[in-house]
């Protein structure tokens, strides 16, 4: 299974293989781009029957040349059957031309097209259009493909004329408690860098809030890219367990992300049991309807006025976090594990059939 250090992908990798583990599945983790951090590799090795392999591989939407690219791919292909798997799940699923032995199951977890369109509108730039051309191919190489939501699939789908099953992403609490006492504070945190994430909507809405809110997360894009912000506190980069004790004493917690094909801080503000406010997106709204309060993220007055009125209204704010917290048990990291054995069953089935055949 590949993964990255940078976002997301990381926690989910490292959520699937702990589930699979207890399914009596081992995994190679294939690190790309920038290594793990020594936290991240603790994490790692706590997990049963995991071993990482840091690859010095690039990242697939960050490398620009198509030598480059093949040249990765085929490493990348080369290491998984070095490694004895059966089955490669790419989280990278570009890669997915790379002349694999043994069957693909590609994860659909962002793309930069899908990103543009939310983000930037209008015609990509041409090194994002063929960068959206490997991934297709990428996508068609693979034998079966997944999403972490349904309009993350539909998305996928109108874009590549690809098929694209549906597994929600799913976390267990982890020491996020939804009983703990809560602070008057709405806490955002993701990869910052990112524009999609929407920092500077964020820092429009606290300069005009009584309240605080504070951003955890990376400022620093793996390309260089820094943002920064004024009325937001932005402490830098939490570990894991930091982020845990920071969601049990935040009261709200807000995404104003133009573009999020799931949204793991969301799902683990929710288990922590914070109120939820987030950006009108077709994602959000299937996760999370009736368990958060929606916003415009283009009306920073009306943002700012609800996260005051929340942080002001102690009892308000409880009420929805235990929305949200019920909501939350839908997505478990065991139910999301169990159909992906599933899904890899499938695939190690239609391989074995094929070569019968």
């Amino acid at each position: 299974m590949t993964t990255d250090a940078v976002g997301g992908v990381w926690t989910y990798a490292l959520d699937a293989a702990a589930g699979l583990a207890d399914c009596g599945v081992r995994t190679t983790l294939a690190a790309l781009g920038p290594s793990p951090s020594p936290a991240q590799v603790r994490q790692a090795a706590a997990i049963p029957g995991l071993a990482l392999q840091d690859t010095g591989l690039p990242l697939d939407w960050m490398v620009t040349d198509e030598p480059t690219f093949r040249a990765a791919a085929e490493a990348l292909a080369e290491l998984a059957h070095e490694s004895g798997a059966d089955l490669v799940h790419l989280n990278s699923p570009a890669y997915g031309q790379g002349g694999f032995r043994v069957p693909v199951v590609g994860a659909c977890h962002s793309c930069l097209a899908s990103w543009w369109a939310a983000v930037k509108g209008g015609e990509m730039p041409p090194e994002f259009a063929v960068r959206t051309r490997r991934l297709g191919e990428g996508y068609r190489a693979c034998a079966r493909l997944v999403a972490p939501s349904a309009a993350f699939a539909q998305v996928t789908q109108d874009l590549y004329g690809v098929d694209v099953e549906v597994i929600w992403n799913g976390r267990a609490p982890d020491g996020r408690r939804p009983d703990t006492a809560k602070a008057p504070l709405a806490l955002t945190s993701g990869r910052l860098w990112d524009e999609g994430k929407n920092l500077a909507a964020l820092d429009a809405a606290a300069a005009r809030m009584a309240g605080r809110v504070a951003a955890i997360g990376p400022l620093r894009g793996p390309d260089g890219v820094v943002v920064a912000a004024r009325a937001v506190q932005t402490p830098g980069a939490y570990d894991a367990a930091a982020m845990t004790r920071a969601l049990n004493a935040a009261g709200v917690f807000v995404s104003l992300a133009l573009y999020e094909p799931f949204g793991l801080g969301v799902l683990e503000a929710a288990q922590a049991g914070c109120a939820l406010v987030l950006s009108d997106i077709p994602t959000f709204r299937e996760l999370w309807d009736g368990a958060a309060v929606f916003v415009d993220p283009a009306q920073p007055g009306a943002v700012a006025q609800t996260l005051d009125d929340l942080l002001a209204d102690p009892e308000s704010a409880r009420a929805l976090g235990a929305r949200a917290t019920d909501r939350a048990r839908r997505y478990d990291a065991a139910s999301m594990s169990r159909a992906l054995v599933e899904l890899y069953g499938w695939a190690l089935t239609s391989r074995a059939r094929e070569t019968a055949a």
